[in-house]
């Protein structure tokens, strides 16, 4: 009795320890898959304008979207052709240049999301304009140099302000266009200078986590680890750890960069929350910061897709369940707080949460 009582209890403490520790999720790739793809009808029938080629008549949150979308279509080109993902991609490269006559405006961190939009409307359709269009806007962003902190560039065109997105948007394009356009050399050694000049410049801090920029003394100005800051260096690691451009040493860094972010910016539950809790302010993190989140979680996805580590796949699909769950209301729109309830649900927020969707079908 004693014996069978002990091989009882047994089965069931070792039942009970499966159930704590072993991840569940509530959804399969085609799961998600499919959610991502009600999430991009939502977005592009809420707010997308055929005649401006930009979603919620937004700038730089548009060419976000359109990354996203060519995303997607590079994932699951049947799911996008049904949804007319290039026929979109072809309208926006179109006419949202009617903007400012061109993808060229104030701010290089602008231009650097566009040009990154293009290289990946490159990636998901082949077509060499886009690349070429990516590769001019580049040309531009190079006359941001010449700042006072001995490497780097400027955030906009008055010169004043030496920041975080600016700089790794660059090195990010740099790598991108190097690993596509390999006979450019060029593009190889200015990723390679940015990176080696970005690590020295004190905007990565003590706690692996990237502040918003220098001060006038060229050091670490203290100000806000942005989720947008701690994402788009993951996406730019992954590029320089393409071909011969960094190795494996660029992909060791992401991990610690990744982590780093996951455990500053998640809540209780494991969800991605803003840096300032903008979530549950009466701002709802203001139209530019609703983006932030979604950048980070898709450049979380590129860097998993190669390392494979399980603690950020989790966290990747976690969200993404806490997004549909939680964060949709009765016509698919998704908000800003991705733990809930649905608030201020825009284009913004909206293209956001989808990044969450996007980057589990990517890794799950």
């Amino acid at each position: 009795m004693t014996k069978h009582f002990t091989i009882l209890a047994l089965i069931v403490v070792a039942t009970v320890t499966t159930f704590l520790f072993t991840p569940t999720y509530a959804a399969t790739k085609a799961q998600y898959v499919q959610d991502a793809s009600t999430g991009i009808k939502a977005l592009n029938s809420n707010w997308y304008s055929q005649d401006t080629g930009l979603w919620d008549g937004a700038w730089w949150q548009s060419a976000n979207a359109l990354t996203t979308l060519a995303d997607f279509a590079i994932l699951q080109p049947g799911a996008a052709n049904s949804l007319g993902i290039t026929n979109s991609i072809q309208n926006t490269v179109k006419n949202a240049p009617k903007k400012f006559s061109g993808f060229i405006n104030q701010f290089y961190d602008d231009e650097g999301w566009w040009a990154m939009g293009l290289i990946h409307s490159y990636d998901a359709t082949g077509d060499k304009g886009y690349l070429q269009t990516a590769a001019a806007i580049f040309d531009d962003m190079q006359a941001g140099g010449g700042t006072p902190c001995k490497g780097g560039i400027f955030w906009s065109k008055d010169r004043q302000y030496v920041n975080a997105i600016a700089n790794e948007l660059y090195l990010t394009v740099a790598a991108a266009l190097a690993n596509r356009i390999p006979s450019n050399r060029t593009y190889a050694q200015i990723a390679a200078n940015e990176w080696k000049w970005l690590q020295g410049s004190g905007m990565i801090n003590g706690q692996s986590l990237i502040n918003d920029g220098l001060d006038a003394n060229c050091k670490n100005n203290g100000l806000q680890t942005w989720s947008v800051n701690q994402g788009v260096i993951l996406g730019a690691l992954v590029e320089l750890s393409k071909g011969s451009l960094l190795g494996g040493g660029a992909l060791n860094t992401a991990r610690t960069l990744a982590k780093a972010a996951i455990k500053a910016l998640s809540n209780q539950d494991g969800i991605l929350v803003e840096t300032d809790k903008c979530e549950t302010q009466a701002s709802a993190c203001g139209f530019d910061a609703k983006q932030f989140k979604g950048v980070f979680i898709r450049n979380l996805g590129y860097l998993n897709q190669i390392i494979g580590d399980v603690d950020i796949r989790a966290f990747i699909l976690k969200n993404a369940d806490s997004v549909w769950s939680k964060n949709r209301d009765s016509n698919n729109r998704m908000g800003v707080a991705w733990a809930g309830p649905v608030i201020a649900a825009n284009g913004a927020s909206h293209g956001s949460a989808l990044d969450a969707l996007v980057a589990a079908a990517r890794v799950a």
